[in-house]
């Protein structure tokens, strides 16, 4: 091994929210590496050395000389017997001392922060070993990172007012005003069940196939929300139209085939292998070989390298195009977007069940008012009765519990009268034309049509269901 050689396995950058987040203008840059066996003169000492032999009585600045600073950061280096990592960082840096506590001989990551500007500069181990990071006390949100998953997402929490606040369409950080003490960390849909399982986030939107996939039959990972409404989906066996398949047209026909052996299973593409071996064997498949593939999976079965795909499968537009077919008995799941919560984290950490109940209700109530209208319209009547027996005959005009009827005054010759009553009833949208010739049907007039935002329950059903769940 070279006396000198660079450990350096992984980098990141990334910026983080400004005010009113406590992270205004810093950048984090991460530099994950190997080292052992390091002596204790620590980066940290080092730092808070320099600051101390800047001073008349040796004490600890807030603030370093910045040639002292510069000087540190240049020709900062960690040695291990003849191995050796250097960070050269810009001379414009700022540093000041991050912590002055004694570190164990052994690490295998340190974490250099650093900004221009005012921000503070910190080079620390972050892997010390026997040391545990602080517990983070806010509760944390995972959004798909990019795809149409992610713009329907955003635009359903913007509808249900509780719109994302992302400054930098490059951070990977962002909140939601309207929600305290919530952390929103856009990552990829995969990652985020990762995360959530491993306590690393409280909640997450993604497809219902990757809860199933990578949760792996986890009992901490609890649905609160099922049917969010876009990323409808299916995940369906496909095979092709041709061949030795042209007449196979359901899987039971496909498992009888005599061509699956031990030494020749039946090949499957999938990058969802959990769920479609899970499958398989439900359905007493026993020679079945899975390859784990990720995109563009309709063009395996031409190469010849697969029998048949395991994928997600919208309109079948593009099976068809590639000579694929869908068989019966084939679908694994349908899929849509789901809400996804650590049962842990709901149990455990503050806040996490307060956010996710108000969540609840601001979702629910929009969703239920999809597709609705409120329809308004003034009618002639003795009495509020009279006028209620008349709307109820009609079988469009019940609303969501029953209309409700107000008189309207007007004043005349003098006096203060009622001759009409205002119906106002809720419709559903493909209903409408047919509410309104009933209306009319029965002396409706000037009929005023206008959409829905929210439909607020007296409790929202799933909230119940979620304390069910949680034993509360």
């Amino acid at each position: 091994m070279a006396k000198r050689q660079s450990l350096i396995r992984h980098c990141s950058l990334f910026s983080l929210d400004p005010v009113p987040t406590i992270y205004s203008r810093l950048r984090y840059f991460h530099v994950q590496q190997d080292i052992h066996d390091i002596d204790n003169k620590l980066i940290a000492t080092t730092l808070c050395n320099s600051n101390r032999a800047a001073q008349p009585n040796g004490g600890e600045s807030t603030t370093p000389p910045p040639a002292a600073a510069r000087h540190t950061l240049r020709s900062l280096q960690l040695e291990s017997q003849e191995m050796i990592t250097s960070l050269d960082l810009s001379s414009f840096f700022h540093a000041r001392p991050f912590s002055v506590r004694a570190f164990p001989s052994s690490f295998s990551s340190c974490t250099v922060c650093c900004s221009t500007g005012n921000s503070s500069t910190v080079v620390v181990p972050s892997a010390v070993s026997g040391l545990e990071s602080p517990e983070r006390k806010a509760v944390r949100l995972g959004l798909p990172s990019k795809g149409r998953m992610a713009d329907e997402t955003l635009n359903l929490l913007k509808n249900c007012q509780l719109s994302v606040r992302q400054l930098n369409p490059r951070q990977y950080i962002a909140d939601i005003p309207q929600l305290s003490n919530l952390e929103v960390w856009f990552q990829r849909p995969k990652d985020i069940v990762r995360k959530i399982k491993s306590g690393d986030l409280d909640l997450g939107i993604v497809g219902y196939d990757i809860v199933c996939e990578c949760g792996e039959g986890s009992n901490d990972l609890i649905v609160v929300h099922e049917a969010l409404g876009f990323g409808a989906c299916r995940l369906s066996i496909a095979i092709p139209q041709y061949g030795i398949f042209e007449k196979i047209h359901s899987l039971y026909e496909l498992s009888k085939m005599p061509q699956w052996t031990k030494e020749r299973p039946l090949r499957v593409e999938s990058g969802f292998s959990y769920l479609g071996q899970k499958f398989f064997k439900e359905r007493g498949f026993e020679h079945v070989k899975f390859q784990r593939s990720e995109g563009a999976l309709e063009a395996y079965p031409a190469m010849g390298t697969t029998d048949g795909i395991l994928d997600l499968v919208s309109s079948g537009t593009t099976l068809r195009e590639n000579n694929l077919k869908e068989i019966e008995g084939g679908v694994v799941l349908e899929s849509q977007a789901v809400l996804v919560a650590s049962r842990r984290s709901l149990n455990m950490r503050k806040g996490a069940l307060e956010i996710t109940h108000e969540m609840l209700e601001r979702l629910e109530a929009h969703l239920r008012a999809i597709g609705v209208v409120t329809v308004v319209a003034n009618m002639r009547g003795n009495s509020a009765e009279e006028v209620a027996e008349r709307v109820l005959s009609q079988p469009s005009l019940s609303g969501l519990q029953g209309p409700t009827i107000s008189p309207v005054f007007c004043k005349r010759d003098g006096k203060v009268v009622v001759d009409f009553f205002a119906i106002v009833i809720c419709v559903p949208q493909k209903e409408l034309y047919k509410s309104v010739q009933q209306l009319r049907s029965v002396g409706g007039s000037g009929v005023l049509v206008s959409d829905l935002t929210y439909i607020f329950e007296e409790e929202t059903p799933r909230w119940r269901r979620l304390l069910s769940e949680l034993g509360l």
